[in-house]
């Protein structure tokens, strides 16, 4: 599909995933990352496994370094500057990453980021590790990460207040040259930045040539969906089965007439591999019915669209959704003929707007 950058896992964690992490080294041409703490045995590991790119992390923020590495700034700052050296002796690009650093000190940040852009880092990762960002912060930290560092900007956002995608793209307005994320959102907690979100927000609002394929996100997201039995919500943007669905009225008449009338127009179904959907329910409108009806064969009169609407209004009044075949039972029953039918009636008077359109 194009992706950039695979971060293909933790090769320290077991030979199960070291063996992952290889293997997919060997088998893309996209660039491929391994994780490492600071730790010799780790980084030792990610070379092993053959990775075109080292992501070095450890923790800087107070309550972490404290309450969950038990260790000191000073350990922390010589720890990470010595890892750094180690990985550029092994001829192997870096990416550093000071882990919460949404929720560090300034003035250690600032020390930390010094420190490893004169060790010599090719990234500097800046992650919203416990998803308290927001975009207009993002940004300042972004700006000020740049200040300090020589290296280039990447984006490690979580979604616990639902902006992890917004805290990306603000990212990248702000100088950062990329972003990490994940297919349909997936990851610690409530997941991180989406994969298409950010994909097609770059391609579609800021006019960004991604180099990605996008018209296959909506099958990646299904294959992830299978594959991980994380089931994607009907709403989720861009690959939810609800994002290209219409069932109010109002909307499905736009969109027949015009898809640009009720969709962001410079995001398509056929841009993301998916396809346009009139839902058929309690907000559903005469237009919506006609237009299934007439593509199924039938030829339903303006009388006929009117009573089976409503039947549909009542229907989905009771139902979550009606399928297509109780649409097609209710036009049997009202005896809406088909196209090839003979059934010797003149109905032409009742102004089948259907037929005359076909």
């Amino acid at each position: 599909m194009g992706t950039h950058v695979i971060e293909a896992g933790f090769p320290v964690n077991s030979e199960t995933e070291f063996e992952t992490v290889r293997d997919i080294a060997a088998s893309t041409e996209a660039t491929t990352c391994g994780l490492a703490r600071i730790v010799e045995g780790d980084i030792e590991a990610a070379l092993d496994a053959g990775v075109d790119l080292i992501h070095l992390f450890v923790s800087t923020s107070d309550v972490q370094i404290e309450d969950s590495m038990h260790s000191s700034r000073e350990d922390v700052l010589e720890r990470s500057v010595a890892s750094i050296s180690r990985v550029r002796e092994a001829g192997v690009p870096v990416m550093f990453s000071p882990m919460d650093a949404t929720r560090t000190r300034k003035d250690f940040l600032a020390e930390v980021l010094q420190a490893v852009s004169a060790a010599g880092i090719d990234w500097l990762n800046i992650p919203d590790t416990c998803g308290v960002a927001t975009p207009t912060r993002m940004g300042e930290l972004v700006r000020f990460v740049d200040e300090h560092v020589d290296a280039r900007i990447d984006v490690h956002c979580h979604d616990d207040f639902g902006l992890a995608s917004a805290n990306a793209l603000a990212g990248f307005e702000a100088g950062a040259a990329q972003a990490q994320v994940s297919v349909n959102g997936i990851g610690e907690r409530a997941g991180n930045a989406a994969y298409d979100e950010i994909a097609m927000a770059a391609e579609s609002l800021y006019g960004i040539d991604t180099g990605i394929d996008t018209t296959r996100l909506t099958e990646l997201s299904r294959l992830v969906e299978e594959r991980s039995d994380i089931p994607v919500p009907a709403n989720k943007p861009v690959v939810g089965r609800n994002a290209f669905s219409h069932e109010s009225g109002i909307h499905a008449a736009g969109v027949i007439e015009n898809s640009d009338t009720f969709e962001p127009g410079v995001m398509t179904p056929e841009m993301v591999g998916a396809e346009r959907e009139l839902v058929l329910g309690k907000h559903t409108g005469t237009h919506s019915v006609r237009e299934r009806l007439t593509e199924a064969g039938f030829r339903p009169s303006e009388k006929d669209v009117k009573t089976i609407t409503r039947q549909v209004k009542d229907f989905g009044a009771e139902k979550e959704r009606i399928t297509t075949e109780v649409l097609f039972d209710f036009a049997r029953e009202a005896g809406v003929p088909r196209k090839g039918d003979d059934d010797g009636e003149d109905r032409s008077g009742e102004n089948d707007r259907s037929e005359v359109e076909a």
